[in-house]
Parts: structure tokens; sequence; C-alpha cells
């Protein structure tokens, strides 16, 4: 027989018998025999199913008018067919191997005709009727049925034998598929019948047999390898024989995959990927590095009972990317947020996809849920939200959700949320907060609340939603932030008109007496008040210094024009953009100077006529401390305290005038500091500073006064001895000749550099080096000890130290030169090799002696070779 045929192990018999009319003739019944013979060539009949030897007296039989040969010529053909109809006379016969209904008569059936029934398959011989033509069958004989085993027969699902290919290994037959071929759906392919195979093993051969899901008991799905059990039975048209009432004995064990979703101290979980479910697995069952298995990674394992409980054995790593749950769309949707996932979550919230969305898909509205995790960003979702998703089909249920959730820019259009401005007022790490427009208390926001994944930074513009904290209802915060272009968020209102006023109350500084410029802080003032008529009603409306225009700090009873600014969170209105018109002439005279000193918590103030120095104090300063710098021009009145010294009050930082006189004569010339200004040595009673010609253009000996604004860097700090070059002006209110233009003339060699900082040989004050910072040298250049150096001497005001700015190389100091190493270090540092001969070699002073004076050593020392462990 041959293997994977739909036929018992029977013996065969190829070849036709002979008959005759006398001895016994073997009537063989063919499984597939083609009733067309070919023209010209002999007739080839298939393997018989059964080979039967029966005996029979062909004079038995009734010709009625018919002959029993086909043609007339010769025997007839013998054929099997099943009985289809039977009346009291007559009947049909439906042909086992072709497509033919025969017409036959009673009286050729040999045997007891009551025994004949309908269904019984019979062998016959082809004939035709001599009045019509037509086919019709003779000498019929009934078959007996073979009966076939009834007991059970073991065997395990198997290939089917037409589609897919087996393999022979050591004798056993190991099936490549085996069960029903299938769709993803659940259903046949179209156009074929279902079917699979079911193999078992008989005298050493393995058969296999055919099933349909009709044949299997209990509804159940064979897998290839599953252990069954079933009968042997036998299609009465055809005589294929195939499986029936299988029954599944055990499972195949196989080899399921999923991905690590938790990690403990000895054991862990994995979630699986043919159904939606978690198992243990204890770490003694991993076959791999321990240390490298983590969340996320993807295992193959196989399923055991233990206990009563599935527990996964045999786990073994899969490259990434293996396990697959889900298929994600390609196309994408659009959708409006139904409802959201609670921030918090509720005590019997058990759904991981609590998020709904509604969208229509198709020609059908569906509604699909999604979690945290599905969503591009970390952006609060509302309800309302016009969205933009794919969806996701989990390959186990066919769970479809929305994934890769983001918020359409015209959302805020559908979800009709009140939106507030506002300006970034401070950034932290990963969270920061908003100075709004509407509200008084600044705003905290966390940076995955940002859209459009844009940065932010401290005073940019910003719109948002307000909500709740879910952890306190008494605090909110901002969500759903959108950075908005320059200019958009406006904090005040101020008026198209101008009006006009009086100053009924001036500015009165209110701050400490020890804020100092250093630490940033803004001079605290009173604010004024401004009087002024609008339609007829006598109105008062507050000013502040920063608002002021101009130089100048307006005095009660000046007049002035104002816009009026509105604070849009508050509806307070001050008054903005003032500009003095005319002065009251009873006021204090108003005075013109220059910062020439700024210390610690007072300064200096330089007069106009650059002969003196009046004393300030930083609380009477109106304005930003900040922004005053050394030569500001400066607006003062004068007054006396106690001790009737004089001193400036009411300082006011004003636009820049000329700081000497407009007559500077061109000639440059040189001179010698004699006497430094008094900011530089205290100790002197005059202001200013004094410069003595020295040179030929000019009439030595010659001196000439100079203040702060004749310096070229306000900064720089001349001392006693120095030279410089100047330039001669006259002051234009006293016609006093100063110098101006001041330039040091300054070189000395650079003494030692230290990483970041050196000294350069000069003496300032009771100090013969003057510090440096490489931050300071020009062009990047790196210095090095013996360079000559120009520079500017700076003091610092509130230390008093000096140092060294714009400090530029002249020229270049002699290079080191590397002084050979002493002959005793040199031998010290010869040593011994095995292979050069030229390498310098080590002499050994004296050999080493234990305690009891022995050499020290037992054993014969070797050279070891690298790697090598003795």
């Amino acid at each position: 027989m041959e293997r994977g045929s739909s036929e018992p192990p029977v013996a065969r018999n190829t070849g036709p018998t002979p008959s005759s009319s006398t001895d016994p003739v073997p009537i063989p019944r063919s499984s597939s025999f083609s009733c067309r013979p070919n023209p010209g060539s002999k007739k080839h009949k298939r393997t018989p199913l059964y080979q039967r030897s029966m005996s029979f007296d062909p004079g038995m039989l009734h010709s009625n008018g018919h002959t029993a040969y086909a043609n007339g010529t010769g025997p007839g053909i013998r054929e099997i067919g099943v009985v289809e109809k039977l009346l009291t006379s007559y009947g049909f016969i439906q042909c086992s191997e072709r497509q033919a209904r025969l017409f036959f008569h009673c009286s050729q059936y040999n045997g007891n005709l009551q025994e004949l029934k309908i269904g019984d398959d019979v062998e016959f011989e082809l004939s035709s009727d001599r009045r019509t033509g037509k086919p019709i069958a003779v000498k019929l004989l009934k078959i007996k049925p073979e009966v076939l085993p009834e007991e059970r027969i073991s065997g395990q699902v198997g290939p089917d034998l037409h589609a897919y290919p087996f393999t022979v290994l050591h004798g056993y037959i190991h099936p490549v598929v085996s069960s029903i071929p299938m769709h993803l759906d659940g259903k046949s392919a179209p156009g074929q019948v279902p079917t699979g195979s079911v193999c078992y093993e008989r005298n050493g051969e393995v058969f296999y047999l055919t099933y349909t899901p009709d044949d299997v008991e209990g509804n159940l799905h064979l897998d290839t390898g599953d252990k069954v059990s079933f009968y042997m039975d036998t299609n009465k048209h055809t005589g294929a024989v195939s499986a029936r009432n299988i029954q599944l004995v055990k499972k195949k064990q196989m080899r399921c995959q999923g991905v690590v979703c938790a990690t403990k101290e000895a054991f862990g979980f994995i979630e699986r990927a043919d159904v939606v479910k978690e198992i243990f697995f204890h770490y003694s069952e991993f076959k791999g590095d321990l240390e490298a298995l983590q969340a996320g990674d993807d295992v193959e394992f196989t399923i055991k009972d233990r206990n009563g409980k599935e527990v996964a054995t045999d786990v073994r790593l899969l490259p990434q990317g293996t396990v697959i749950f889900e298929d994600i769309s390609i196309e994408q949707f659009e959708g409006t947020v139904v409802k959201v996932i609670p921030k918090v979550p509720t005590k019997n919230q058990n759904d991981p996809l609590p998020g709904r969305i509604s969208a229509r898909i198709g020609f059908t509205d569906k509604e699909l849920p999604f979690g945290e995790k599905d969503t591009k960003s970390k952006v609060t979702l509302l309800e309302g939200d016009h969205i933009q998703f794919n969806i996701s089909t989990d390959r186990r249920d066919k769970l479809e959700r929305a994934t890769n959730i983001d918020i359409y820019p015209d959302t805020f259009d559908f979800t009709k949320e009140t939106r507030e401005m506002g300006v970034i007022a401070a950034i932290r790490d990963g969270f920061g907060f908003i100075k709004c427009v509407d509200r008084d208390a600044r705003m905290f926001f966390h940076f995955s609340e940002v859209l459009e994944e844009s940065q932010l930074h401290i005073s940019d513009e910003v719109e948002f939603t307000v909500v709740p904290d879910m952890l306190s209802a008494q605090r909110n915060h901002a969500v759903r932030i959108k950075k908005l272009p320059k200019g958009t968020v406006s904090f005040h209102t101020q008026s198209e008109q101008r009006f006009v006023g009086v100053v009924e109350k001036e500015l009165v500084a209110t701050s400490n007496k020890n804020t100092s410029p250093t630490r940033g802080k803004e001079k605290e003032t009173e604010e004024g008040t401004i009087a002024y008529e609008d339609c007829g009603v006598k109105l008062t409306v507050p000013f502040h210094a920063k608002d002021l225009e101009g130089g100048g700090l307006p005095q009660a009873g000046d007049k002035v024009e104002f816009s009026i600014n509105e604070v849009k969170r508050t509806g307070l209105q001050s008054a903005v953009s003032i500009r003095v018109l005319n002065r009251n002439s009873s006021n204090t005279k108003r005075l013109h100077g220059f910062v020439a000193t700024l210390k610690d918590n007072f300064g200096f103030i330089e007069t106009a006529n650059h002969d003196q120095e009046i004393f300030f104090h930083y609380s009477e300063m109106c304005g930003d401390l900040e922004n005053l710098e050394l030569g500001d021009t400066v607006e003062y009145t004068l007054s006396k305290g106690k001790g009737n010294k004089v001193s400036a009050e009411k300082v006011t930082k004003v636009a820049a005038v000329n700081g000497i006189g407009d007559d500077v004569v061109a000639t440059v010339m040189m001179g010698k500091v004699i006497r430094p200004l008094r900011s530089v040595d205290p100790s002197q009673t005059e202001y200013q500073g004094l410069i003595e010609v020295a040179e030929e253009g000019g009439v030595k000996g010659q001196n000439y006064p100079f203040g702060i604004m004749g310096m070229a860097n306000k900064a720089d700090c001349l001392q006693k001895g120095e030279l410089v070059k100047f330039q001669v002006c006259t002051v234009t209110q006293t016609a006093q000749k100063m110098a101006c233009n001041v330039v040091p003339q300054r070189r000395a060699m650079v003494e030692c550099v230290k990483d970041q900082f050196g000294f350069i040989t000069y003496e300032v004050g009771e100090s013969k080096k003057l510090f440096f910072h490489v931050k300071e040298v020009q062009d990047g250049l790196e210095l090095q000890t013996g360079d000559e150096v120009e520079f500017s001497v700076v003091l610092n005001q509130r230390t008093g130290k000096c140092s060294a700015c714009n400090v530029r190389r002249v020229s270049e100091g002699p290079k080191p030169v590397a002084t050979p190493r002493p002959d005793r270090l040199v031998n010290r540092l010869k040593s011994i090799t095995l292979d050069d001969a030229s390498a310098p070699r080590l002499v050994i002073v004296r050999q080493p002696r234990g305690p009891d004076n022995s050499k020290g050593f037992n054993v014969e020392r070797k050279t070891r070779q690298p790697g090598v462990i003795d």
C-alpha cells in the first residue's frame, strides 16, 4: 500500500484475472477506475480496494434480450455502484467511479432479491439495450461491506497531504502542519471544504485519514501534534476511509510567546501573546542572563500545570520586536473625546481603558476606548476635544481602541473652554509659573502641558486653561499651554488721549537706608499725585518715577502732560508717559552733575563745574539703581543735613550732556599724574586730580586739573606717578582749562600666570603686584611669564582693591629653556629590558639577604610569561 493514501492497509492485486464460462471468476472491486478506454491502448485498472473470490455460473443469469457485451464483441467491464432506486421489477444504480446513472432489471440480480436494498454496494457489468442502445447494468452481484473495526484507534493530528509536505526522520513521520486551515476570522477558506488529517501507526507504518470539523467531538479546535482517538468510517460512494468521532486525548505541549510585564525579587509575570492573560514564572525557569532580564523583554516559554495553576517554564529571550500584540491602522481618523481619563482613579475603577472617543468610521458611528499611554503627549484632554488618532486592534481578542491621539489646533473652538493669557515668570526643573493677566496669583504649570512641544523661556507670552488641582481643590494650575507671538499679551490698557495736569504731590523715596545697587532691587518710592480735569470733573491720578519721560523729577506745582494706564486685572489707574511742560518757579533750583563715585550704599556727584563732589545716599535716588554707572548725568537738589553738611537729594538720572566743554585742543600731550582723584586717595582734601606736562609739545611743568569726566575710561584708576596722554579743553561755565580724554600709558611684565588668573609687576598703592583674570586678556591669548603687556587699572569701589583689565600683549618674553636632568637622576631612571641591548640598564647595587643571612630566595626565579598562571 502507498503511504499517504486514504485506504486501509490491505493486499494488492493490480492485474485483471481472465474469466471463463466454467471456472470461478474473481470479481474485483475497484476504488478508482475510469470506464472511458483510450482507443488504441490497453485498459488500465487501479489497484482494487478489496479483492474478493467467489464462484458463480454465468448460465444462471437471464439475458432477456440483452447482451453481456458492451459492444457485442467481447466480455463486459465490471464496475461497482450503489443502488439508488429500487422498484418492483427494476431499479437504478449510481456508479461510484464516474458520474453515471444506469438502469437495471431485477432479473439481472444474482441472489435473493428480498435482501437487496437501496444503498447497497453492487458489482455489475456494463451492457446496452438492444432496442434503445442505452447503457444498462447486467449481472448484478451484491458486495458485502467490509466491517471496519469498531474499537477506537489512537493517533495524533497529522498534515493535509495535498497541501503540506512531511519529513521522515529516523523512521518516524514528523508532520509539518496538522489542523484544519482557518482564516483569521475563524471561518474556512472560501471555495474549500475545511479538512484536516489524523495519523496512526499500524505494523510499523504510518497512515493518514482526513477529517472535518463535524468529526470532532465537543466542537474543539485541534492543533498539530494533539493526541486523539477515533473510529474509521468508509464512504459508500467513494470507498474512501476517514476518521470520525474524534476525541482529544492530550494537547500537544506548545511554545508560547509573550512580553515580561513585571519583575519581582524572585519571580515575574509575562503578558501572553495568545490570550489576554498574565502568567507567573520563577527566575529558576529563565534560561539566560538573569541580570539582563527586564520588563518589556520578548520571551518564549512552555506552559505547565503546577498545583492546579498554569506557570511558565523554560523561559528564553527572543529578539526585541518579535512579539506583536496589536495591529495599528495606517489611516488616521478624526473624532471627539466624550469621556476623559480621571486624574485620580476611583477605588472601583478596574477598566484599563477608561477614556472614550466618538468617531464616524466608514458609515457607522463608533465609540472607541483609550488609555493613558494612547496619547502622543501628556497634555490634558477635555471633553469635546477635536482629535486625530489611529485604531489599534488586539490580535488576541480583536478589541479595537484609539491610539496615537493628538489634539487638533482648532480644538478650542469645539470645547468652548475659557482661555487665559499671561507671561512666563519663572522656570524650574520640569515646571514653572505664569504671571496671569486676569489673576493676582502666579499660576503653576508642568512642562508636559505645553502644546506643540515648543521650548518655553522666561517672558514668553502664552495662552492656557485653568483647571482645579485634583489633589487639592483650593489650588489651580495651568494646562494646555500654547505659545503666543510677542506683543500679544498686555497687562494694561493705555488711553490714546493725552491729559494735562499739575503735580499735586511729589515723589518721596521710602526705601531702606541700607539698600545697595549691587543687590538688584528697584528703588521704592511713595507715589506722587497729579490733579487734572476731564469733562469738567476734577480728578486725581497717581504716578511713579518709572513712568517719567525725559530728565528731571517733577516738583509740586509743575505742569505735566500724561496718558492714563489701567491695569486689566484690578482696574487701577495711573499716569504714564509723563512729560514736564512748565516748571514752577517757586520750586528749589535743580542742579546737574555727574556720578563720580559709587560705594556700597552711597556715592558722590561731580558738580557741573567739575571742581567739587557732592555726597548722596542711595535712598535719595529716584529710579533704578541697577542702571546707574560712573559718568552718568544726574539732576539733584542741594540740602543741608546734620552739622550743616551739604548733600544731594531727589537724585534723578537724566539724558547725557557734554561732560566738560566743546573747546578741545587737538594736540595730544604726554604727562604725569602728580595727584589722583579723591576717590583713589580719600586722604587728600582736593577732589580734582592733577597732571603735569612732561614733553616739549607743551610747557614743561605746567599743571592741568582733571575730574571723572576727563577720563577716557571712567572706571580707570589713575595712580600718582603714572604716565598719561591727554588733551586740553575749556570748561564753558568757568573758562577753566582742564585735562580731558586722559589715557594712561602703562607697560609692565607678567610676573606669573596661575590657571585662570595671574599677576603683573606693577605698583598700585601699597601692593607691588597687580592682579588680573585671564578673561581680561584681549584676543584670547595665553600669557607667559616675562610677556610685556599694556593694561588699565580699575578700582573696586566696595573693596578698595585695584585690578588690571583690557590687558593687551605688546611683546613676548623669552622662551623658557628646558634644563637637562642631572646625572644623578638619569642614572636612577635607568632600567633593564630583555631584548633591547641599547636600552638603559639596571645595575644591582646590593644582593637581597634574609634574616638568617641567607640569599633569601630558596626557589629559583623564572621569567614569567604574560597571561600564563603558574
